[in-house]
């Protein structure tokens, strides 16, 4: 079952005691947001092939997301996307991310609900997950807010009613070249911070917690970046819109819950080129061991080329992918890549 499905079936509330009065209090969870989420009007499913993929351009060097950041936009006001955890968390450790705990189990999904402004350059994000067999859908104790028109030295726009600046994700070696910590600031939801208020945490403590909860929300947020870069390209990416009008009249039928429509997303298919098995044909020179090339993104104007994740020297193992692609945003023309060789 999709974590979509999960979610929007979701009917027990998430209750926990207050530790400092005792009473039984509400907070939001997946419960919370299934009206949302059976609402939402667009919701993608991302292939692994494109997990993988946006994962890969989230962290690759080259062009950074901040140099992109104009062509960034949410689609639809409220809108849902998800993806299996197991490629996510494979290209993670390719980069060097060490494996984690949260939807690590088979079969687990992780998922994304963000409601943004109409011009969908701000807005508020976000995270699920689910373990896969019959377990139900956890959320994020915590959400990203976000301005895409964030200026440097400024702070993104929030939603109103939030206190405080919100938490500042940066990674130290970009410096000024980082969308997550110019446009992103992160907060407790509201029923959350206040439970976590009432709970007087030790200052190590609340480092602590924040820490672990922040682990459940920024690492996705590079990857939706990544695939909305490629859905607002001008070609695109290949998608299968799945409907279950009739699924679920049977459904409803037997007493089950229906299934909600989606569309499937897949990254785009590349040609394949054979490697050789030296670098000049007319020398004696012997080409460089096998080994992995990361990718890496490159910006020029308004194209964006990719430099995909390819295999290098001998061509014992085979076909291996071609290694640019380029995608084009806006009415001009494609540029011409001098990346492929």
């Amino acid at each position: 079952m999709k974590l979509a499905d999960r979610v929007a079936h979701c009917r027990a509330a998430l209750t926990v005691q207050d530790p400092a009065t005792g009473r039984v209090v509400e907070l939001s969870g997946a419960a919370s947001c299934a009206p949302l989420v059976s609402a939402c009007p667009l919701r993608f499913v991302l292939s692994d092939d494109l997990t993988g993929l946006c994962t890969e351009l989230a962290l690759s060097r080259g062009a950074r997301h901040l140099a992109c950041a104009d062509l960034l936009r949410v689609p639809a006001e409220v809108l849902w996307v998800e993806w299996c955890h197991a490629p996510w968390q494979g290209a993670l450790e390719r980069c060097g991310f060490s494996r984690l705990a949260v939807g690590a189990a088979c079969g687990g999904r992780r998922g994304v609900l963000v409601e943004a402004a109409r011009d969908g350059r701000r807005g508020v994000i976000r995270t699920f997950w689910s373990e896969g067999g019959e377990s139900g859908a956890l959320a994020s104790s915590m959400e990203a807010c976000f301005d895409f028109d964030t200026e440097e030295g400024e702070e993104p726009a929030y939603r109103q009613g939030l206190p405080g600046a919100g938490i500042r994700v940066y990674d130290g070696a970009r410096q000024n070249d980082d969308l997550l910590s110019r446009c992103f600031r992160f907060h407790y939801e509201q029923s959350w911070a206040a439970y976590y208020r009432s709970a007087r945490l030790s200052p190590l403590e609340r480092a602590a917690v924040t820490r672990h909860v922040l682990g459940t929300i920024a690492l996705d947020i590079p990857v939706l970046l990544a695939f909305l870069l490629l859905l607002g390209s001008r070609s695109s990416l290949p998608r299968h819109p799945r409907s279950f009008a009739q699924l679920n009249c049977s459904r409803r039928e037997s007493g089950k819950a229906p299934l909600l429509d989606h569309i499937d997303v897949s990254a785009p298919l590349l040609p394949e080129y054979l490697g050789s098995k030296r670098l000049n044909q007319h020398t004696d020179r012997r080409s460089p061991r096998l080994h992995h090339v990361r990718g890496h993104l490159v910006r020029r104007g308004s194209t964006l080329f990719w430099r995909v994740p390819h295999l290098r020297g001998s061509a014992r193992s085979g076909c291996v992918r071609a290694r640019t692609v380029t995608w084009t945003f806006g009415d001009k023309a494609p540029l011409s890549s001098s990346l492929s060789r």
